[in-house]
């Protein structure tokens, strides 16, 4: 009886996952976050050390952590790694330049120890802007294909509309076995 209990309570409990947002600076990192929480656009500035907020979808807890992007602050951003269980890559779709650096920085993340059981989801943000790259494109240049040892899924989004945003989160629930997760997205 108690075990039925506790599958249960796992299942229907509140749970808190952690959740780390990394990519570059000015990405959309936290534009991404406030529109999880707020459904809204928030004027930003480049993020200084990190950002924290909880995002509640039914009844999971996600503590969502944005990492400044800025090249100083990169080196530092394993000290955020330990229980985290999900890696939201945010890449800026018409960033072409700067698309090797974002690779670099994605297979350090997945080497790392504290990242072993972490999944991953990359949101391929500004896909409004004209001449951006695809998901297909990002992933093919990433060698996402080659990740066998993280779940791993690319979502094409758009910050400041929100069109996409919630698909992640989708896939971020189903993979923590929650299954027909309705979420008040916003309508496009």
């Amino acid at each position: 009886m108690g075990l039925i209990f506790a599958k249960l309570w796992s299942l229907f409990g509140s749970q808190e996952h952690k959740v780390i947002i990394v990519g570059l600076d000015n990405a959309g990192k936290t534009t991404i976050l406030y529109q999880f929480l707020m459904n809204e656009v928030v004027h930003t500035s480049p993020t200084i050390g990190s950002n924290v907020e909880e995002i509640v979808v039914k009844n999971t807890h996600f503590l969502m952590w944005d990492i400044g992007g800025q090249e100083s602050l990169r080196s530092s951003w394993n000290t955020y790694y330990s229980n985290t269980e999900f890696i939201i890559l945010v890449v800026d779709s018409i960033d072409r330049e700067r698309l090797s650096i974002t690779k670099e920085e994605l297979y350090r993340m997945l080497a790392h120890e504290d990242l072993r059981k972490a999944a991953v989801l990359i949101f391929a943000n500004k896909q409004d802007m004209k001449g951006c790259m695809t998901a297909a494109e990002i992933s093919a240049y990433l060698t996402l294909s080659s990740i066998k040892d993280h779940p791993w899924h690319i979502q094409s989004c758009c910050a400041l509309t929100g069109e996409g945003l919630c698909q992640g989160l989708e896939w971020m629930t189903s993979r923590i076995g929650m299954s027909q997760v309705q979420l008040a997205c916003p309508t496009q």
